[in-house]
């Protein structure tokens, strides 16, 4: 007998183990039906990707403080790995402006409190790819990727706000050609600029060239909206930062070229080096990359449930996951900075038609190539170029219609909303979401943790009804209470309280608990259930309990609490709605030791015989086939 059942826990874990690591490749699966139609379709979709890629990588770059390389590297790397894993034809993977503007505020922070820190801006940036890349390879391996259903969708509305408002913010000093602020928050950014203007500091050659590129992306949506409005402004801009170079011994507005040129070379494998100093560091970093791991599985989740909405493609969230960890993984091997799904391109992607995962990789080759022939032209965009057209994807992260969702459907989501957006705008944004999802959580227990209990009495007709206020029960003695709702430790002592508030009248002798609808004991709520027996006993009276269902029933057996009510007291749920209450009834009649406790109860006899479920809240109003008790 041992030996047989070591033989099925062994097979078991066995099953377990490989439904838990079975991660797949499923664009291999893809080539076996792959047509030319098909290779047509993503080398086109890949193309549009690509003029989409590039001008984002280069202003990621800006907001990262970083040379431009790490970040193209990202997207050509990361681009590909990640579409090796995902099921979604559309998904792309690469830096976002989210993940960029967290990971700049990081490096600033780290920096600065270590003043003597031997680890340069990129090394952080690549060993916060790698923290990242192994938590969210290991929430797809292992599922983990599940507890974002629990995340409000208000707190993702507004993190998405947020974040667009402090795009916005951080690009408005190279509009007006302003030192950057220090502190890098919303507030910080706005009064850096504000001063800046006052102390008359302005650069109108910044001014005119981001509002003539702003005056290019709105021509070029309106005329031709389906061009790359932001390649083509960038390219036009480059051309005006070229003919100036070439004509002025000074150039009177900053370049990309000041900010970091693009490495012309292929990206070379680097390998991970986990030095002393980066150990050390590594605790700091712990929280903001967990923040990021989690908010990047939030945008996975959204953009490919919503991408699969549209295409009727089914997708699998694990590998979603874990290819977006093995995509930040490669990165970090590659020297590249962290990323996550990009909600622009995917979309792209999608709209461009993409037959399968082949088109990102395509756009990955692409890239490649653009940088190692045309490098040089991408050196002359202007940087306030750059920052009007990131100040153009800030805003369109703002969504009205979601925002007025939010703050329109409860006032818990309002709250939620509000909270998680002052977080983001005025504390760091890896404590913003913790901040979001821990207020939403919080809530939802308050909500959740309020079960109903009412009185119900019989009627003269034999239907259980609702005590209304001032009415009088059929016996003063018994007390028939419902409850409904969870019963959760959030609701334990709640619960618990309502029920002697309501059993505090000195006539009642016996109080029972109809909990057929009754749900999710825990440890703390059958303490308190034992707690409200042990109080009602000590004043001489009983304590019920009618209705339970199997999950309730096995939760008082295995705790002992059963004994402790005694299992005499205690009514399982039957196909008769009111035959646990009968019996209930029966029992008080014993305990109060009179021949009657006035009460009569009707089932449906029909209906118990056919074995047919009925609501607990309608019991039969047409007696003429009921059979009838008196208790």
């Amino acid at each position: 007998m041992s030996d047989t059942s070591d033989t099925s826990l062994l097979e078991a874990t066995q099953a377990y183990g490989a439904k838990v690591f079975r991660l797949r490749l499923p664009f291999v699966g893809e080539l076996r039906q792959y047509s030319f139609a098909k290779f047509r379709r993503d080398l086109l979709a890949g193309a549009v990707l690509t003029l989409v890629s590039i001008p984002q990588a280069i202003g990621f770059a800006l907001i990262l403080g970083l040379p431009p390389g790490p970040v193209i590297t990202s997207v050509v790397i990361g681009g590909f790995v990640g579409s090796l894993f995902f099921t979604s034809r559309y998904h792309v993977f690469g830096p976002t402006s989210s993940i960029s503007l967290i990971t700049a505020a990081t490096i600033a922070t780290i920096a600065a409190a270590n003043p003597g820190l031997e680890l340069s801006s990129i090394q952080l940036a690549v060993l916060m790819a790698f923290m990242i890349g192994a938590l969210q390879f290991l929430a797809g391996l292992f599922q983990f990727g599940e507890v974002t259903r629990f995340i409000s969708l208000a707190v993702v509305v507004a993190y998405s706000t947020g974040i667009g408002l402090l795009l916005v913010s951080s690009q408005l000093h190279h509009i007006f050609g302003l030192p950057a602020a220090r502190g890098g928050t919303f507030g910080a950014n706005l009064w850096g600029v504000v001063k800046g203007i006052a102390q008359g500091q302005t650069s109108w050659w910044a001014v005119g060239i981001g509002v003539g590129t702003w005056g290019i992306f709105e021509l070029l949506n309106r005329i031709r909206p389906k061009w790359p409005e932001a390649l083509f402004g960038l390219i036009t801009m480059g051309i005006v930062g070229w003919i100036l170079a070439r004509t002025m011994n000074i150039v009177p507005f900053n370049l990309v070229s000041g900010e970091g040129e693009l490495a012309a070379d292929l990206p070379a494998f680097a390998g991970l080096h986990l030095s002393s100093a980066e150990f050390s560091v590594m605790p700091s970093l712990f929280g903001t990359c967990v923040a990021i791991a989690i908010l990047g599985m939030l945008e996975a989740t959204s953009i490919t449930k919503g991408l699969a909405a549209k295409s009727g493609q089914s997708i699998e969230p694990r590998q979603e996951l874990a290819g977006m960890g093995a995509a930040n993984i490669a990165c970090s091997l590659f020297s590249g900075v962290p990323g996550s799904s990009s909600f622009a391109r995917s979309a792209v992607n999608y709209q461009s038609g993409a037959a399968t995962q082949m088109s990102s990789m395509l756009s990955s080759v692409v890239v490649l190539g653009i940088v190692l022939f045309i490098t040089p032209a991408f050196g002359y965009i202007p940087v306030a170029a750059l920052a009007a057209h990131l100040i153009r994807v800030g805003i369109k992260m703002i969504n009205p219609a979601q925002i007025r969702i939010a703050f329109r459907s409860t006032r818990s989501d309002a709250l939620v909303f509000a909270i998680t957006l002052f977080s983001c705008l005025f504390l760091k944004l890896d404590t913003a979401i913790y901040v979001g999802i821990g207020v939403s959580l919080a809530l939802f227990l308050r909500k959740a943790s309020a079960p109903s209990l009412v009185e119900y009495t019989f009627t003269d007709g034999g239907a259980l009804t609702q005590l209304e206020e001032g009415e009088k029960r059929r016996n003063d003695a018994i007390s028939i209470v419902h409850v409904e709702g969870e019963l959760f430790f959030g609701a334990a002592d709640l619960f618990q309280e309502q029920v002697r508030l309501m059993s505090s009248d000195s006539n009642i002798r016996v109080v029972i608990l109809r909990m057929k609808n009754a749900r999710h004991l825990d440890a703390t709520s059958v303490m308190s259930l034992l707690q409200l027996h042990e109080f009602i006993h000590k004043t001489g009276r009983h304590l019920i309990i009618s209705g339970i269902n199997p999950d309730v029933e096995n939760v008082l057996v295995s705790s002992g609490a059963i004994k402790e009510i005694g299992r005499e007291n205690v009514f399982p749920a039957e196909a008769n709605l009111t035959a646990s209450t009968k019996k209930a009834l029966l029992r008080a009649s014993h305990l109060l030791q009179t021949a009657s406790a006035d009460v009569r109860i009707f089932y449906d006899k029909k209906r118990e015989e056919s074995k047919a479920t009925a609501s607990p809240k309608n019991f039969p109003s047409d007696h003429s086939h009921l059979n009838d008790y008196q208790i």
